[in-house]
């Protein structure tokens, strides 16, 4: 800037070949600067493309603390804002302490991404790696972006393997993407540095592409001068003349306009590439070109290998076929950019719960008795650690916890993560975070099975009890006497017969009267056998209606299987709300207040599912709501005499327990949905819940 300032105060341009900084692009700050080498805001530009190529999203930046490091920081961000990125964190190398500002370990390794962009100094960039190297927060886990490239030679060898994958963003000359630049100029500018200065002549491979955009400022310099000269007519002045000349601050070019105009309408073809100007901006026109450098082992050495190019018209390409890129680690893998939960130590929390975590003991080689855990839970850490690489430390979480209490447990650190049977819900993820869908669930009813209809002989006679039936039997002899005392002599036919016909004849006839249908052979002719008959008639037509009544009841209980037959008879009413059994502080409670009773506590509390089972074995609820995969489980193996009534319903998922703003979330996510894309979940439902030991023809005990 203070370059820049001179110039326009004596009337001639100021050409950099090296000054990048984004707020000397302002043509009306510094009317009198032009460079040749990309500035900041191109270079951010190219740096966003590259975390779009690479579907990056977040990043850190660490910056020197003076012009070059804050104005690239600066147009950074302001990139990553306009193309939807996030700058996580801002670090600070303070250039005069020679030590960063903030303590680069904890920042980084408490960050969500790791990806650090460094925005440097060369000389700075070495401090801030060596400082990144102890702190071990570089490879394999972080991916570093260089905004230059150093010397590797001052690195000790322990660290090499740590270095491998770093990768730098610079500007480079057209013809490095094939774009054409001035050959006869270049060859020519060689032959003379050869001639003059052959000792310090480099291969023509190695020249710095700094030095050529030097050498196009000067030759922008001498073509303009040229074609100035060439229109100057006035020969009372040469075409060179200042004004003011006594003082040197006090003097000023005479063809100062004439000279920027020439700059600015100047297009020729350099050994950079293209050059071109115009009055509204400060930068080269359609000449910034960068590659990716990427640094790798070859022959027991490090050197920065190029392995992408960009130029703004082609975006990023690979620099070659042959050029792969080395990503940390020595992967050929692309990172993701977050937080990886390889070699973490994880502090897993598992809820006790057939079959998705079952304690089973085992006998070891010395004739011990030792306990391990089995089941849905198990075989899906096992299947993760595979994948991610921790280090975990199952715990089995004590049994007097509720499913509520879970979500304490992770906010007060207690366990990293907890798996287990626990429903997603909107409460529990207001507190925590949940994994993707580990478990498709819905919930069911359970309750007793109803023993099968047996066909009993005497079935007719339950209707009416059996002191009942001896009543009526007494009430049949007891009228017989009396009509046989009532009517034997008025009965013409009979009385010759003896007592015992006479007898028989007047059951007969009781029981024809008792039972409505009556007797034609004879009929009473006296007051007291009308009277009896009378009452037998009456008797009848009660007999006939409750039995019929209760015969119709008991055929119509003993037809239907189940008392109902889904959710909606339990909203209807059709069970009795404490005879409904509800597991406290599960999902199954919030259901339940939510949609059947609006918020009243009105049904049987249950501490534990052991508890619901043996209530509902003893009678003392009639059905109870229960998570599908356990109670399938359940009625299919351990308790045959439970079944489960009608289709699931409050359809939900079961996912691992997580804090908040958790650093490994989208680790775990990506390989949990790696884990359904393969299949491999659906083979643990496979092979823990559609087992069966239990038989078709199960009853419930008597």
């Amino acid at each position: 800037p203070i370059n820049a300032g001179l110039g326009e105060r004596i009337g001639i341009p100021v050409i950099s070949y090296a000054a990048t900084d984004p707020d000397l692009s302002d043509r009306h700050a510094y009317p009198a600067f032009y460079r040749t080498v990309p500035s900041d805001n191109i270079a951010s530009i190219a740096i966003v493309k590259l975390f779009i190529r690479f579907n990056w999203t977040l990043c850190i930046i660490i910056h020197q603390n003076d012009a070059y490091g804050s104005g690239g920081a600066k147009a950074l961000t302001e990139a990553f804002i306009n193309n939807n990125l996030v700058v996580a964190d801002m670090l600070v190398f303070d250039v005069a302490t020679r030590r960063m500002r903030d303590n680069l370990k904890n920042i980084l390794t408490s960050s969500s991404t790791r990806l650090v962009v460094l925005w440097a100094e060369s000389t700075y960039t070495s401090l801030i790696l060596q400082n990144a190297l102890e702190s071990d927060v570089l490879g394999p886990h972080f991916t570093w972006i260089l905004s230059s490239t150093i010397s590797l030679n001052s690195f000790n060898e322990t660290f090499h393997q740590k270095l491998i994958g770093v990768l730098s963003v610079e500007p480079i000359i057209a013809n490095v993407v094939h774009a054409p630049i001035n050959t006869t100029l270049l060859n020519a500018a060689y032959n003379i540095w050869k001639q003059y200065e052959p000792e310090t002549f480099p291969d023509s491979t190695k020249v710095d592409y700094y030095a050529l955009f030097a050498y196009d400022a000067t030759w922008l310099l001498i073509q303009a001068l040229q074609r100035l000269c060439s229109k100057v007519t006035n020969n009372s002045f040469s075409c060179l003349s200042f004004i003011n000349s006594s003082s040197c601050f006090d003097r000023y070019f005479l063809n100062s306009n004439s000279f920027f105009d020439t700059i600015n309408h100047m297009r020729f073809l350099g050994v950079s590439g293209p050059i071109q100007f115009n009055i509204n901006t400060t930068d080269r026109i359609n000449g910034s070109y960068y590659f990716v450098q990427n640094i790798q082992s070859s022959s027991n050495r490090l050197n920065f290998i190029p392995v992408l190019k960009y130029s703004e018209q082609d975006n990023w390409q690979e620099y070659s076929e042959v050029n792969k890129i080395i990503w940390p680690g020595n992967s050929s893998i692309l990172p993701t950019g977050r937080a990886k939960l390889d070699g973490v130590k994880l502090h897993i929390g598992v809820i006790e719960s057939v079959p998705f975590t079952m304690i089973s003991t085992i006998r070891n080689e010395f004739g011990q008795n030792t306990t391990k855990l089995i089941g849905y839970v198990p075989d899906l850490i096992e299947l993760l650690q595979n994948k991610m690489k921790f280090i975990p430390n199952i715990e089995l979480i004590p049994s007097n916890q509720t499913y509520a209490s879970l979500v304490q447990l992770i906010e007060d650190h207690v366990y990293d993560i907890i798996i287990g049977d626990v429903t997603i819900t909107a409460t529990r993820r207001g507190k925590i975070n949940f994994s993707n869908s580990i478990f498709n669930n819905s919930l069911h009813i359970i309750m007793r099975k109803t023993s099968d209809i047996n066909f009993d002989l005497f079935a007719f006679m339950k209707p009416l009890s059996f002191k009942l039936w001896l009543l009526i039997l007494g009430v049949i002899i007891f009228a017989s006497i009396l009509f046989c005392l009532f009517e034997r002599e008025n009965i013409d036919p009979y009385k010759e017969k003896s007592i015992i016909y006479l007898c028989a004849m007047s059951i007969w006839y009781v029981f024809g009267n008792l039972v409505g249908y009556g007797v034609d052979s004879f009929h009473a002719e006296t007051p007291g056998g009308r009277l009896l008959t009378a009452g037998l008639y009456i008797l009848c037509l009660v007999l006939v209606a409750s039995y019929t009544a209760n015969l119709a009841s008991e055929l119509t209980i003993s037809k239907s299987k189940n008392v109902i037959s889904g959710i909606n008879d339990i909203k209807n009413g059709k069970i009795l709300f404490n005879r409904i059994g509800i597991l406290v502080g599960t999902a199954s409670e919030d259901y339940y207040l939510r949609e059947i009773s609006g918020g009243n506590r009105n049904y049987y509390p249950l501490k534990s599912r052991q508890e619901m089972y043996n209530s509902l074995l003893n009678n003392i609820i009639d059905v109870s709501f229960h998570d599908a995969g356990v109670a399938e489980y359940i009625t299919n193996n351990i308790y045959c005499d439970l079944t489960l009534i009608g289709e699931g319903f409050d359809q939900g998922a079961f996912g691992i327990l997580i804090p908040k703003q958790w650093l490994y979330d989208q680790d775990l996510d990506v390989n949990i949905l790696s884990l359904k894309e393969l299949g491999n979940l659906d083979t643990l439902r496979r092979k823990w819940f559609q087992v069966k030991k239990c038989s078709d023809s199960s009853e419930t005990p008597r």
